[in-house]
């Protein structure tokens, strides 16, 4: 099915219209059985996606809008963030970020070596098991009564210090990967 018909044979417009009916309709029906938000979006976009009904065919087109609503959620974390308050916070959540951290990133590597990856790949299962989604715990710390405590703030700051962590790493790894290359060549 054509993603075009109706609404002014505009994809992006019917997109958007499946996309907020959708939700809402999905919402009420995960909020009536008292389940997570999140899930009803992800069974959402399996019901609307090229997998099920069809009714959006461009992925691709969905994929940039959502870049968007990844910066207005890190844009509504900033308007409740005070900058003195994250520091302090920061420095005091630095040594459970980094514990942590290392506990799931050898969980992740011994599990992996237990079904039988590589070194390799277990190393790079282990790195990825360190890092939580800051987005998701955004999105379900408003829904807990860990909002606007201490906790909430302890939990956020976490959440951030382990983003740059992931950064960190990832530039870590892009200048490894370009001096193998160069000396490859």
């Amino acid at each position: 099915m054509t993603s075009g018909t109706g609404m002014g044979n505009d994809p992006i417009v019917f997109t958007f219209f499946l996309i907020f009916t959708g939700a809402a309709i999905m919402a009420t029906l995960a909020l009536f059985a008292r389940q997570s938000l999140l899930i009803a979006y992800v069974v959402l976009g399996v019901l609307l996606g090229p997998s099920v009904l069809g009714l959006i065919d461009q992925p691709r087109v969905i994929e940039q809008i959502s870049h968007i609503g990844i910066i207005f959620l890190l844009f509504l974390l900033g308007l409740n963030l005070n900058p003195d308050e994250l520091l302090r916070m920061v420095r005091k959540t630095v040594l459970v970020t980094i514990l942590s951290s290392l506990l799931f990133a050898l969980g992740g590597f011994l599990v992996s070596l237990l079904f039988g990856f590589s070194l390799v790949e277990a190393l790079l299962i282990g790195a990825v098991t360190t890092f939580s989604s800051t987005i998701i715990g955004l999105k379900l710390l408003p829904t807990s009564v860990l909002h606007h405590r201490r906790t909430g703030e302890v939990i956020i700051s976490i959440l951030l210090l382990q983003d740059l962590l992931a950064i960190l790493g990832r530039d870590i790894f892009n200048v490894q990967a370009l001096l193998t290359l160069a000396y490859q060549t």
